[in-house]
């Protein structure tokens, strides 16, 4: 057996766009579908969890064990974008100051959610056990270390680690070479 989806049955499960090329684990776990947009050539690994809005580019890997919590505002992931093992993305997050109760067990008068926007701009990569919280950006090639807290923009090419984040040096763009050849490839 397959341990991805077949074509078949990724349209079956009902996600409002999914691109060509598509591989997602059939041990992933999908709530929403309907509110998931995914491009072309995604893969997303095994005990992946995407719930809510959550908008995927082409080109993306999303590894083992991470979590996309769209909410209702969103997560955009855009392309050639990575997100590595154990991530955590929230677009939505109780109010921990003690001033409401937090968590979804109870009534909604009683919490104040935070809601914003998460968005992952492209060629950017987020290491393993990373944290974003709701209204963290990282702008065009913005590279995260490992187990980093994020809640703030990353600047575009640049490097940031630790908790919470705090610049480590500037990113090479030499990747970019690569695109033309990639895009040339997949048109032929």
């Amino acid at each position: 057996m397959n341990s991805f989806y077949n074509r078949e049955e990724l349209e079956e499960i009902g996600f409002s766009s999914i691109g060509s090329n598509v591989l997602i684990s059939r041990k992933a776990s999908i709530f929403a579908p309907e509110l998931i947009s995914i491009g072309s050539n995604v893969r997303i690994d095994d005990f992946c969890i995407l719930s809510g809005i959550v908008t995927l580019g082409n080109y993306i890997h999303i590894s083992a064990y991470t979590a996309l919590y769209g909410s209702d505002i969103g997560i955009i992931v855009e392309d050639y974008s990575t997100i590595s093992t154990r991530c955590t993305i929230f677009a939505a997050s109780d109010d921990y100051s003690g001033e409401y109760l937090g968590n979804s067990a109870v009534p909604d008068f009683c919490r104040n959610v935070i809601k914003k926007k998460v968005v992952i701009k492209k060629f950017s990569t987020l290491g393993c056990g990373s944290v974003l919280l709701p209204g963290a950006k990282l702008e065009e090639g913005a590279c995260v270390g490992a187990m980093s807290l994020v809640k703030d923009v990353i600047p575009e090419y640049m490097i940031y680690a630790g908790v919470p984040v705090h610049r480590i040096g500037e990113r090479s763009k030499e990747m970019l070479r690569f695109i033309k050849d990639i895009e040339e490839t997949v048109i032929s």
